[in-house]
């Protein structure tokens, strides 16, 4: 039985109804493996549209220090692929709607084998890859086993990304782009980059693919202005530093999620964004 991929429906519905997508990232395994489960059932609640299950990896050159510490913490927790894949196994059977991605740098991919790692990925729920460091143009025999196991693959495109190249990644990429904001790591920022609007026109340009921002941002008001220049919203460092915050409950990261996917999906697609 061909497994449906909830992250092609989710695209393809948004882009009919014209409306933005709210996507959470969360590090696997922190500050445990419990917490990760309890905010992905939260994420679901809230509104999510996506979430982004970030891999620990002792090497995230994409990364800022919130989310290196994280993973720090996750690897000293013994967090290893197999629980990636038995937890969302778990949460498919208990009926998580959600997609999923798997973010992940390409040496646990390699290590555990290009096979084996894309076959149990699908089969235990996720509906996704996204390598920061495997260019669209390396690892093709990689690309080849997502593409016949129906697992997207997103590429991101940054604000130094030539035109040219721009166009190759966006071509190459399953579903939506993940637009960096900022030329630089991952972490909450106060205020969102001033030539965010004309980057994005750029972009638009190349593809007619859903453009999703991340890196940056922080709160509800930014995730709202990001909407109106862009398909959609990924917030990743605001959602760890919530979890490690003194006042951290289930209760309150439910709001601080739905808070920022509101203010996401409250933009009007004419009031930005290029669903089509």
């Amino acid at each position: 039985m061909k497994l449906v991929n909830r992250l092609t429906l989710t695209t393809q519905a948004a882009k009919k109804r014209a409306q933005k997508l709210f996507c959470a990232f969360l590090t696997l395994g922190f500050p445990n493996i419990q917490t990760t489960e309890d905010c992905i059932w939260e994420c679901e609640k809230a509104g999510v549209d996506i979430l982004e299950l970030g891999f620990p990896f002792s090497d995230p050159l994409a990364d800022g220090p919130t989310i290196q510490k994280a993973s720090e913490i996750a690897i000293q927790n013994g967090i290893r692929v197999p629980h990636a894949f038995e937890l969302i196994r778990k949460l498919r059977s208990q009926g998580l709607k959600l997609p999923v991605v798997f973010f992940t740098y390409l040496n646990p991919v390699l290590d555990y084998g290009y096979e084996k790692f894309v076959t149990e990925a699908k089969q235990s729920g996720f509906d996704a890859l996204l390598i920061p460091d495997m260019p669209p143009d390396e690892e093709k025999d990689l690309q080849k086993l997502c593409k016949a196991h129906d697992l997207s693959l997103i590429f991101l495109i940054a604000p130094t990304t030539p035109l040219s190249r721009a166009k190759q990644i966006a071509d190459a990429s399953t579903d939506f782009i993940y637009y960096v904001s900022i030329r630089g790591v991952t972490g909450a920022r106060e205020s969102v980059s001033g030539d965010l609007e004309g980057h994005l026109q750029s972009v638009r340009k190349q593809t007619d693919k859903l453009v999703l921002v991340g890196f940056g941002v922080s709160n509800s008001e930014q995730s709202k202005k990001i909407a109106k220049l862009s398909d959609g919203v990924i917030v990743g460092s605001a959602m760890i530093q919530h979890i490690q915050s003194p006042g951290f409950s289930k209760k309150s990261f439910f709001d601080f999620v739905s808070d920022m996917a509101q203010s996401t999906h409250s933009v009007s697609a004419r009031s930005g964004g290029s669903a089509k």
